[in-house]
C-alpha cells in the first residue's frame, strides 16, 4: 500500500529542481564566485542568487537563515510544527525541502507559486546579499548560530557525502580553508557578525544551537513568543516531542533518505549522526584547538559571549582517535 508521501515525489522534482537527474550531472564539485562569496556549482547559479537579493517579500514571510551546518533542519521541523499547531502530520507527509525550501538555489522558493501562507523559506546568504525588501518589511527571520568548532567537524563529514562540494582534503587542509572562509557561503565569522548586527530588531531572533540542546522545550516557546503563535501545554509538548533528534532521525521525510546517492552519498554515514555538542573534542588536536582559538579571539573581538563561549575552556583530548567521516546532523543542500 502506497504511503502518505508516495504521489508527492515526483511533483516535488518537477516542481523545485525540474529533473533531478539533470541536477545530478550538474554537480562538478566546482565553485563559482558571487560576490566574492563561493557558490557549488549545479546547486546554485549567480542568476539565482540575483533573484532573492531582488525578491518581493511579504510581511508574514518566515526565513530561517543559517550559516551550513548549524541545525537549520532541525529548526524548519521545529516550524513545521508550530504552524500546525503541534499536529505532526505535515512533517509526516511533506519532505523538509519542500515545507521551508531554499532561497537561492535554483529553482528556489521565491520562484514556486504554490507556497502556502505564511511562507517559510531557509537561506545560508550572508546578509549582504539577502533579499534587500526583507530590510523594510515586517517579515521575519530567525538566525540560528552554533559552536563554529562543532560546525566545521560537521561540514567535514558533510562535504565527503555530498555531491556538489569539493572534496575536503585532510582535516588541517579543511579546517585552514574554513579559518580563511575558503568554503561554500565563505566565512562563518563575516556571516554571524554581518546578522547579528539584526539583534534588538522586533523582526529578529538570535537563537543558537546549544539553547535548544539546552532546553528545547524553553527554547520552542521562545520561538512561539517571537512569531505571535503561543501553543498550550500540549501543542508544545507534541512540537518539542516530534522535533528531538531520535524522531526526526526515524522520519523519511526529515531524514533526507529520499535523495539519490548522486545527490546524497549516504551509504557511507547517515546524515543525523549524533545531534550532540561540543563533538569537536573528539575531533580537534591540540594544534588545531589552538589554531582555531587564535584565529577565533582576533575575529570575534568585541562581540558579545555566546553559549559556546563559556563551554570552551575545556582542552581536547591531545591525541583523539581517528574516525571515520560520517554525515553530519541535518543537512543542508
Amino acid at each position: 500500500m502506497d504511503g502518505p508521501a508516495e504521489p508527492r515525489i515526483p511533483a516535488l522534482w518537477d516542481t523545485q529542481e525540474n529533473n533531478i537527474s539533470e541536477l545530478s550531472q550538474k554537480l562538478s564539485g566546482e565553485y563559482f564566485r558571487y560576490k566574492g562569496i563561493p557558490f557549488p556549482v549545479g546547486i546554485y547559479s549567480p542568476e539565482s542568487i540575483r533573484m532573492v537579493e531582488n525578491a518581493d517579500v511579504q510581511d508574514d514571510d518566515i526565513f530561517i537563515i543559517t550559516y551550513p551546518k548549524s541545525g537549520t533542519n532541525w529548526m524548519i521541523e521545529i516550524l513545521s510544527l508550530i504552524l500546525k499547531d503541534g499536529d505532526p502530520s505535515w512533517i509526516h507527509s511533506v519532505p523538509i525541502w519542500k515545507r521551508a525550501p531554499w532561497c537561492e538555489t535554483i529553482m528556489g522558493a521565491f520562484s514556486l507559486s504554490d507556497q502556502p501562507s505564511p511562507r517559510l523559506m531557509s537561506s545560508h546568504l550572508p546578509i549582504q546579499l539577502f533579499t534587500k525588501a526583507f530590510f523594510n518589511s515586517k517579515a521575519k527571520v530567525i538566525y540560528m548560530g552554533r559552536n563554529p568548532r562543532d560546525v566545521v567537524v560537521s561540514l567535514y563529514h558533510y562535504s565527503k557525502i555530498a555531491g556538489q562540494l569539493k572534496d575536503p582534503g585532510t582535516p588541517d587542509q579543511f579546517l585552514q580553508n574554513f579559518l580563511k572562509g575558503e568554503v561554500q557561503f565563505g566565512s562563518w565569522f563575516d556571516h554571524i557578525k554581518g546578522w547579528i548586527r539584526m539583534q534588538g530588531k522586533e523582526n529578529f531572533l538570535f537563537i543558537t544551537y546549544e539553547e535548544l540542546q539546552q532546553d528545547l522545550h524553553g527554547s520552542v516557546k521562545r520561538v512561539c513568543q517571537f512569531l505571535g503563535r503561543p501553543l498550550g501545554e500540549e501543542a508544545l509538548g507534541s512540537v518539542v516531542a516530534h522535533s528531538a533528534f531520535g524522531a526526526m532521525k526515524a522520519n523519511a521525510m526529515s531524514n533526507f533518505t529520499l535523495l539519490p546517492p548522486s545527490l546524497l552519498d549516504q551509504r557511507h554515514g547517515a546524515f543525523l549522526r549524533k545531534g550532540v555538542c561540543g563533538d569537536w573534542k573528539n575531533h580537534f588536536t591540540v594544534a588545531q584547538s589552538e589554531a582555531f582559538d587564535r584565529v577565533y579571539r582576533e575575529q570575534m573581538r568585541g562581540l558579545p559571549t555566546f553559549p559556546w563561549d563559556v563551554s570552551e575552556d575545556a582542552s581536547p583530548d591531545p591525541d583523539p582517535s581517528p574516525s571515520p567521516p560520517e554525515a553530519s546532523e541535518p543537512p543542508n543542500p
